[in-house]
């Protein structure tokens, strides 16, 4: 519960017009950040970058990109696995029923899978795309993405 002179403290501050110095700019603007899963920031506060450096690597190594934008889809795939990575850590450490408010769930579980499927999504999309960009370059025509219409609802 917040008290009366904590509102007012608040209030003052406010008025000073936000964070000044560059290390304090630094710190604020993850203030916001709930889960990091949507953050333009790969790496979060406590995360290993070594590993995530790796990971790049291995990928980088596996899917031999040749030109920048083969390279772009690459890092755009790690950056995704990493994320994704890190919902499933949220998973299996069952914070998501234990902290969903500090998540920012609000409640609702099912964004947080939505933002899981949507990191998949993501992954395979740029994938896919990869594998298109290279088997051209290489010389073959790769099929085309082809779109599916299903309809599930029960008439």
């Amino acid at each position: 519960m917040v008290t009366e002179k904590q509102i007012e403290a608040n209030k003052e501050n406010a008025k000073l017009g936000g964070v000044k110095t560059e290390e304090g700019k630094a710190v604020s603007k993850y203030n916001a950040l709930k889960h990091g899963l949507l953050s333009q920031e790969v790496i979060m506060k406590g995360e290993d970058e070594k590993t995530l450096l790796e990971l790049e690597k291995r990928l980088r190594n596996e899917l031999k990109p040749a030109t920048e934008i083969e390279l772009l889809l690459v890092d755009r795939i790690a950056a995704n696995i990493w994320r994704l990575k890190r919902a499933l850590g949220f998973e299996e450490d069952e914070v998501i029923s234990e902290y969903e408010g500090e998540l920012g769930l609000k409640g609702d579980a099912d964004l947080f899978f939505r933002y899981e499927i949507m990191l998949e999504r993501s992954i395979y999309k740029a994938l896919h795309e990869l594998q298109r960009i290279q088997a051209t370059r290489m010389g073959e025509k790769p099929p085309l993405p082809v779109v599916v219409d299903v309809d599930i609802s029960k008439d």
